[in-house]
């Protein structure tokens, strides 16, 4: 266990002048708050925050971050406040706490929306004072280091949002060690078989290993002597074991055939020296073509400089090599502490340099005011900051960074909303090529517009950047909208006909705010559209403005007017719309939907969502309801006004269809053993799709059916157990 001596020692040998006594005070209330509370592993509670303090004086944080690391926990799980942390510790201490509180008194829909809305709150908290996500980083690192206490279903899912959220966050902001351990314990808890096997394999071969890794330096060494270079600190190391599976999964390979498992580094003092040794190691051994990068010309975004290249080396043997000086390198292991002195308050730096490397912080901010919707709003993160990067050259020179697999859609509507949506076509490196291009690093690109062309829902298809796909898709439901609009006020005037009345008249008499007060339907525009959407009846909203005596009294006004002829025959759409609600109900579905009745409900064959999946549900004009999986991409793409909430039924019993792709090694009696899981798991196979690729692996497809997420988890974990099993992926659609 960590003591408070320790952390202090940490904290003055990078702040010797600093005072203690607050951290001191910080950790006699963390302990008296958190007395008698234990942790999952029966160890004191204490014993945590005194842990992410320690790893915050690693960071090199000030004695305000020192002692958030202690109180971080203390509003949420003891009976401390916000109120008593700033009068003890003042307002800056209050506001890092207030900043790492996760937002457990909120009720959420799912538990994505609960992940999305935290990680808003973040953001905001980040935009303030960047200590807040190194503090819970370090938080979540302490986590994933104690995870083997937690249940498995915990386990798996603390694990994937480090993976999918944290790791890239410590990445962008150049942290490595933090960045590289928690990939690593990620990898351990979803893919425990892979992460053994690998750890195993490595560990038989780590001294053969250890004797190349002496035998390349003492070469290069020799290489550099006489030279500039020659002061130069040369030395090797194993790649992290989540990075060599990615490489595995990526080429489709065996660990066997996996040779550059080391990574050589060259440090030296200066720029000249960087392209100087550079030289040098190309003369010594041959380049590998296309594996050359320049970070020193062109940076990453988490300021990440280097030069990397991979030569064939000694024995033919790939050796990656990377040259950078020692400030490089400096910010390549730590990070924003090693260019950023924290003074007084965590504002984010001004420099030239820094305001760049801090862009993405900035575009997340202008997101979260953009984005309602928790699921677009994770979505857009996930996909725009912790995606690779593709950089690309505007018609003037001017280099841009896109995501990698962006188009020229992304690229025109990053430089502005008009150029996207007037983006009629597009020429890359002077030659004309399709809007679903894919960007390649160096490419110049030129647009062209057109101001009669508008977005088109396909490119929700193809687009990369949110911002795309935001932009589309405001388009898109801003027609859909209309649409809805125009078919209300039709359903509307016609049954207010009935009655002898008109649309103008009950909007003159503010009849529907009168009736939908309480109500989202507070005026004509969102009735009409809630009507055109399926949400509401018009005969319900007629009854609804209209006291039972005034209907009857307008029927008998209607009754004595001359006789009209007949209406036109119902509009398709107020057929198919009556022929929903009448076709089926929810109640046998397997579904409960909120607030509406007797609709005729269906599940999506983009997600095929199971019992126990986090669902939504989408009014579909004429279909009733689609149950969409909650993370589906393609629900996404729907106007979020025809969102419903939908819940499980659990006293109805149904069996789903969904489909897995298993990736295996080719042997014989594999689809025996498959078949077997399945059997064993009560699992009956519809459909099976198997294929051999380069003579090594099976791609085998099956479509199956599944009573909930239990039974899924089940079979899946029965399935990886089998030997040979590389993959286990549930097909989205």
């Amino acid at each position: 266990m960590l003591r408070l001596n320790d952390i202090v020692d940490k904290f003055l040998a990078h702040h010797p002048d600093a005072d203690v006594d607050l951290i001191k005070k910080a950790y006699v209330y963390s302990a008296k708050v958190h007395a008698g509370q234990v942790r999952k592993s029966g160890e004191p509670y204490l014993v945590h925050p005194l842990e992410v303090a320690g790893l915050l004086a690693d960071l090199k944080l000030d004695a305000a971050s020192i002692c958030t690391g202690l109180l971080h926990d203390t509003v949420e799980d003891t009976l401390a406040t916000l109120e008593e942390v700033e009068t003890l510790f003042g307002k800056d201490v209050r506001e890092l706490v207030d900043g790492v509180t996760k937002l457990s008194q909120i009720s959420f829909t799912t538990r994505e929306e609960k992940l999305a809305e935290n990680f808003r709150k973040m953001l905001i908290a980040m935009a303030r004072d960047i200590r807040v996500i190194l503090i819970k980083l370090a938080d979540r690192l302490h986590n994933m280091r104690t995870l083997a206490f937690m249940s498995p279903d915990k386990q798996e899912k603390i694990a994937q949002e480090t993976q999918d959220i944290y790791a890239p966050l410590a990445n962008r902001l150049g942290i490595q060690w933090i960045k590289v351990e928690l990939e690593d314990l990620a990898f351990m808890y979803l893919k425990p078989r892979e992460h053994q096997e690998i750890s195993d394999s490595l560990g038989q071969t780590s001294r053969e290993r250890g004797l190349f890794i002496e035998k390349v330096v003492a070469i290069i060494r020799d290489k550099l002597q006489g030279t500039d270079c020659e002061k130069s600190e040369i030395y090797g190391r194993e790649k992290n074991l989540y990075s060599i599976y990615k490489k595995m999964i990526g080429k489709n390979v065996n660990l066997e055939d996996i040779h550059d498992l080391v990574a050589f580094r060259i440090i030296v003092d200066d720029v000249a020296q960087c392209y100087e040794a550079l030289g040098l190691m190309h003369a010594l051994w041959r380049p590998i073509p296309g594996r050359f990068k320049d970070y020193i010309a062109m940076p990453k975004p988490n300021m990440y400089q280097s030069l990397h290249t991979t030569v064939s080396g000694p024995e033919g043997e790939r050796v990656e090599i990377q040259i950078r000086t020692r400030e490089m390198h400096e910010i390549a292991e730590e990070g924003i502490a090693a260019h950023w002195k924290y003074k007084e308050t965590g504002s984010l730096p001004t420099s030239d340099k820094t305001d760049r490397s801090f862009a993405w912080l900035r575009q997340l901010l202008d997101w979260q005011k953009e984005l309602t919707d928790p699921g677009e709003f994770l979505e857009s993160v996930k996909v725009d900051l912790f995606s690779d990067e593709v950089y690309v050259f505007t018609p003037r020179g001017d280099v841009m960074e896109l995501p990698r697999g962006s188009t020229p859609v992304d690229f025109a509507y990053s430089i502005h909303s008009d150029v996207g949506n007037h983006c009629s076509g597009a020429k890359v490196n002077g030659k004309i090529v399709p809007l679903r291009y894919q960007l390649h690093n160096g490419d110049a690109i030129e647009i062209f517009t057109n101001p009669n062309q508008k977005p088109n829902k396909d490119w929700l298809s193809f687009v990369r950047t949110s911002r795309a796909r935001n932009k589309v898709r405001a388009v898109v439901r801003a027609e859909q909208r209309q649409r809805s609009l125009d078919i209300g006020r039709e359903l509307l005037e016609r049954e207010l006909k009935r009655f002898g009345l008109s649309l103008q008249r009950v909007t003159k008499d503010k009849s529907i705010e009168r009736a939908f007060k309480d109500g989202k339907y507070n005026n004509a525009e969102e009735l009409l559209v809630g009507i055109g959407y399926g949400k509401i009846n018009p005969a319900s909203a007629v009854e609804r403005m209209l006291p039972e005596d005034k209907r009857i009294e307008a029927k008998d006004d209607k009754a004595k007017e001359p006789e009209k002829a007949p209406d036109q025959a119902q509009s398709r759409l107020g057929k198919l719309l009556e022929r929903v609600t009448r076709r089926g109900s929810s109640a046998s579905s397997g579904v409960k939907i909120e607030g509406i009745e007797d609709m005729l409900v269906r599940y999506a064959r983009c997600c095929h969502p199971v019992p126990g999946d986090d669902v939504v549900g989408y009014i579909t004009r004429g279909r009733g309801i689609t149950v969409h999986r909650a993370d589906c991409d393609k629900a996404r793409e729907l106007d979020s006004a025809r969102r419903v909430k939908v819940s499980w039924d659990t006293k109805v019993k149904q069996e789903r269809n969904i489909s897995l792709k298993i990736i295996t090694e080719e042997r014989e009696g594999m689809l025996a053993d498959l078949t077997q899981a399945f059997t064993k798991s009560a699992v009956n196979i519809t459909q099976a799709n198997c294929k051999v690729v380069d003579k090594q692996y099976a791609i085998n497809t099956f479509e199956i059916g599944i009573d909930d997420l239990d039974h899924l988890k089940k079979l899946v974990k029965s399935i990886e157990a089998i030997k040979g099993v590389h993959s286990v992926e549930r097909v989205r659609s």
